[in-house]
């Protein structure tokens, strides 16, 4: 069911971060990390052995496996509060380093092996800030199954638009 709550909000916000899309371009394959806090590169240098589609996440999402994967949004507070995936949990921009220590914080328990799924939609793939330092900081902490959900426009287009389950608020 597609929500056309906020929706106008969302569209705004987009276009106040994205600016005018650029040419599309999908992830670098085999690409090497930056340091922690480098945004530079963009979602762009995420491994594409590292990317999950958002209709894999939503299967995720409505069945039920054992253990859910722990989901974890890595973006803008006003686009989680407007929308964003049941069950995940906010730990803000990545591209700063007071959501990069709660991103540590959060997972300094959690066995290496814990399925992890970060996102974020601000804008499109190629000017996301907030992916690659997320995706580089739990990979040098060592873990082992990170993904990150390939958001091509943003997570209104690439999530909310085609249906997949919403949560809103905090």
């Amino acid at each position: 069911m597609k929500s056309t709550l906020g929706r106008s909000a969302l569209i705004l916000f987009f276009a106040f971060v994205s600016g005018v899309p650029g040419p599309a371009a999908g992830p670098a394959a085999g690409s090497t990390l930056p340091a922690a806090g480098d945004a530079g590169a963009g979602a762009t240098a995420v491994p594409e052995t590292a990317l999950m589609q958002p209709a894999e996440l939503a299967k995720l999402v409505v069945s039920d496996p054992a253990p859910k994967p722990l989901v974890i949004q890595v973006g803008f507070r006003v686009l989680y509060v407007q929308a964003h995936i049941p069950g995940s949990e906010y730990i803000g921009p990545a591209s700063g380093e007071a959501a990069l220590a709660k991103l540590r914080e959060r997972v300094a328990t959690l066995p290496k092996t814990q399925l992890i799924v970060l996102y974020c939609g601000c804008c499109p793939w190629v000017r996301c800030p907030n992916m690659l330092p997320a995706y580089g900081e739990l990979h040098r902490a060592g873990f082992t199954n990170v993904k990150v959900l390939y958001v091509e426009k943003n997570f209104g287009a690439d999530w909310v638009d085609h249906g997949y389950p919403v949560a809103k608020g905090e």
